[in-house]
């Protein structure tokens, strides 16, 4: 009887350690799991995409006839550096499972004892070598596979099932993430063992990395010493978030930011593996203290991409050059698709205007942009892509000729737009200097010499035009 009254008493004992250990937040419980959805470039697309398209790509009287594509590749493998550095989370985490030996000196708000659990187990996958850096994954390839089948539910009028060079025009980058979305893309569109084929790639690509071949642009600071970025990495908020990071996991001093960068970067990958499961790592960050990571390497894509530099709204001039010229063609191909990287998806947003905020992203206003547009987390998920759709509306008596730009499956909505939908003319009109601008300066110039050289081409014309006349 003392044997079981001893043996019920310690259990009881251990039980109420263990909920002690749960009383606040558990990760391996949370079915809404709001940290996924705030992963920046490295959130998985079917997390981030909208579920908006249903109610917006079906317009009355009207009937979609071409499409333009710019696709970023999916889920991918880390780079060769995290690659190598994984091996150190198996220290980091028998080091955590120390530190949970001595509860005793336990934080507050401790992992919870199903999310230790997980993290104790955690082995790294040593098959992942660095010679397979920035591989496409088989989520990555479904990402790809799966986009595809879906605008082709919407539009199966214009994406056609039977592939025909003439009707479809794709291309991508020199990169095996790259050709292999390209593949799962013609995989989705037309099925396995399709004739699908891409264009050649250029020796110099201009037109989907041109990033690569701008010195100007190379050199501008997004995330060195006096960036936006460093600032805020120097901030009370930086540096307590790493320390809270740091007591949670029980340790008694902060972690290098190093271990938690790398903790946090395989909590991203993993996640975006595989969706339908949860990364054990992620257990180690709270939803506040990812909204930290996620400002801060917001700051990076802002000023590396984005709006922080005028510059970069010129950087793309080529491929929106590209989607107005095929838009507006009437000759094949019906379809374009391009697949390449997230700063091209990123310049090109912002070369067309999209999702600016009135007030420029600092390291100062972290509490004041929890709204921001400019949020990479929905712009530039994994598989990230802006489609372009162009209509024809017999319905219409002037303005026939409309158009509606999606990114990630929701309609953008510009201010000279009516809820998504923009005249042809509008489009025609408010991109009216990329359409007139030579590229070849304008893209990596200051801007106005290439206004410059187009004026004065159009001078010279009218110059040679008026001596003929005479």
């Amino acid at each position: 009887m003392n044997f079981l009254l001893i043996t019920t008493t310690c259990l009881l004992a251990i039980c109420c350690t263990q909920i002690g250990a749960q009383d606040d937040y558990c990760f391996g419980k949370d079915t809404m799991r709001p940290q996924t959805r705030h992963f920046t470039s490295k959130t998985a697309y079917q997390i981030a995409k909208s579920t908006n398209m249903d109610k917006q790509y079906l317009v009355p009287g009207c009937t979609p006839q071409k499409i333009w594509i710019l696709h970023r590749h999916g889920t991918r493998l880390p780079s060769k550096s995290i690659i190598q550095k994984a091996p150190r989370l198996e220290q980091l985490r028998d080091a955590i499972a120390d530190n949970y030996r001595v509860k005793a000196e336990l934080p507050d708000n401790a992992l919870c004892n199903e999310d230790l659990i997980a993290i104790k187990m955690w082995k790294w996958n040593a098959s992942i070598t660095p010679d397979m850096e920035n591989y496409l994954t088989g989520q990555g390839y479904e990402d790809l596979r799966g986009t595809a089948k879906t605008y082709q539910k919407y539009y199966p009028e214009v994406l056609v099932k039977d592939y025909s060079s003439d009707y479809y025009k794709f291309r991508h980058t020199d990169l095996q993430r790259t050709t292999e979305s390209f593949k799962a893309f013609a995989e989705g569109l037309f099925g396995p063992n399709n004739a699908a084929k891409s264009d050649d790639i250029p020796e110099k690509d201009l037109l989907l990395r041109p990033y690569d071949y701008c010195q100007s642009w190379s050199s501008q600071n997004f995330k060195g010493a006096g960036s936006e970025s460093a600032k805020f990495r120097n901030l009370p908020i930086w540096n307590q978030t790493m320390y809270d990071i740091s007591r949670r996991l029980g340790f008694k001093y902060t972690l290098e930011t190093e271990d938690i960068e790398l903790m946090y970067d395989m909590c991203r990958y993993e996640q975006a593996w595989q969706v339908d499961r949860t990364s054990v790592w992620c257990a180690a960050f709270t939803a506040d203290q990812v909204t930290v990571f996620e400002y801060e390497d917001d700051l990076k894509y802002y000023y590396k991409s984005g709006y922080g530099f005028e510059a970069n709204s010129r950087l793309n001039c080529r491929a929106a050059q590209d989607m107005i010229t095929h838009l507006g063609s009437n000759s094949m191909p019906n379809v374009v698709t391009y697949f390449g990287h997230s700063t091209g998806v990123q310049t090109l947003l912002n070369t067309l205007g999209i999702d600016k905020d009135e007030v420029p992203l600092l390291a100062s206003n972290f509490n004041d942009q929890k709204d921001r547009k400019w949020a990479t987390s929905r712009i530039d998920p994994f598989a990230s892509n802006f489609l372009a759709v162009k209509y024809h509306c017999d319905a219409e008596t002037v303005n026939k000729e409309k158009v509606i730009f999606f990114v990630n499956q929701d309609a953008v909505d510009l201010s000279w737009c009516k809820v998504g939908l923009c005249n042809w003319s509008d489009v025609l009109d408010r991109y009216s200097n990329l359409i007139d601008a030579n590229c070849d300066s304008y893209y990596c110039g200051d801007g106005a010499t290439a206004v410059s050289v187009s004026l004065g081409a159009l001078l010279m014309t009218a110059i040679v035009y008026l001596i003929n006349v005479m």
